[in-house]
């Protein structure tokens, strides 16, 4: 084959890609010629049967008239493909005329409600909001706090620990108690605030997140006592969950930072496999609170012989499950919105009546 029949059959074929109507007829003559057994292809393969001479000659004579026909196919497919978009887009028109949609309305998550339930009963008992980092130093997450160095808490597997800056060794706060330190040593006594925020842990289950919210109360002065730390926890769980005659105790127990030491009990029942708060001979821990250890005191340079108080601390989500029978903490952080609507608030709402006055 000459190459004046190679030029004809470049003409031939060049017509048979214009008059493709489709990309789909296209695609058929691309493979017809191109593909594996196209026409092309067929004539690559007797190469083989020729002179080195002649093949050098015709194998460029080839190669040329495939780059040929493959740019052709490709300016046609572009040309079919802006067709194909336009006929698309003509059919499926959308009609801006049309009135706009409903929009779901929105809700406040019930972590966000509990936490100004929570900071609108304490301002009424003249607390302060404090607020600190994320991201703390071990100093203040840790030492400073009265941990030993062999404390469990300090371990890989209970706490999120980061690349040390300035050579200090740096974590995800365990508690928010590392703004109590530095509340303590930036403010001189009488002091009384609490400390919302984020708090991290390795843990998760049905009742436990990598990530969740706390609370914290700090009370230092001098003449607070252990009186004065169960009568403001006894008010404040009564009025959050609405119980004028809720039954609440405290028993011993050991934390690094409060000598003595307690956790936090509620009345409840658990009949039927149902929770409910109030005065039916069972107990559900909530918290845990004591008497700031005087090494604390110390640690931030408060003289524990003029100054004591008291600190406790429970979680928001918590309290949120208690109150409003969320059964499982990990779809506190999903952002299902199904989930939102059915737990969540309405801006005007005001579900505790302690709020309404």
């Amino acid at each position: 084959m000459t190459s004046d029949d190679l030029s004809g059959l470049k003409s031939e074929w060049a017509a048979s890609i214009e008059g493709a109507s489709s990309l789909a007829a296209l695609e058929d003559i691309r493979v017809a010629l191109l593909g594996k057994k196209g026409r092309v292809t067929e004539l690559m393969k007797s190469l083989g049967t020729m002179l080195p001479e002649a093949r050098k000659e015709r194998g460029a004579a080839l190669n040329i008239l495939k780059d040929g026909i493959a740019a052709l196919i490709e300016t046609r497919q572009a040309h079919l493909a802006v067709g194909a978009l336009q006929e698309k887009l003509a059919q499926e028109s959308v009609d801006v005329t049309l009135s706009a949609r409903p929009q779901s309305e929105g809700r406040i998550h019930p972590t966000t409600q509990t936490l100004e339930e929570i900071i609108t009963i304490f301002a009424s008992m003249g607390f302060s909001v404090a607020k600190g980092p994320d991201i703390e130093t071990d100093y203040y997450c840790f030492e400073a706090l009265n941990f030993p160095p062999d404390h469990p808490a300090r371990q890989m597997q209970d706490t999120f620990f980061m690349p040390p800056k300035d050579g200090k060794p740096m974590v995800l706060r365990t508690q928010t108690s590392a703004v109590q330190i530095r509340t303590m040593e930036t403010q001189k006594p009488p002091i009384r605030i609490i400390v919302p925020g984020r708090t991290y842990r390795c843990d998760y289950d049905q009742t436990h997140t990598p990530m969740f919210h706390q609370f914290e109360g700090l009370v230092i002065d001098e003449t607070t006592h252990m009186g004065h730390l169960k009568g403001c926890l006894l008010d404040f769980l009564r009025s959050f969950f609405g119980i004028e005659d809720l039954p609440v105790r405290f028993r011993p127990s050991f934390f690094p930072f409060t000598e003595p030491s307690a956790e936090i009990d509620m009345g409840c029942s658990r009949k039927g496999g149902t929770l409910k708060l109030g005065n039916y001979g069972d107990w559900l821990e909530i918290g845990g609170c004591g008497m700031v250890h005087p090494n604390v005191l110390r640690n931030c340079n408060i003289d524990p012989d003029k100054y004591q108080g008291f600190a406790f601390g429970m979680g928001i989500e918590r309290m949120a499950m208690l109150k409003y029978g969320i059964p499982d903490l990990r779809t506190f952080f999903e952002s299902d919105m199904r989930w939102l609507k059915h737990y969540g608030f309405l801006p005007m709402d005001t579900p505790n009546p302690a709020l309404r006055a």
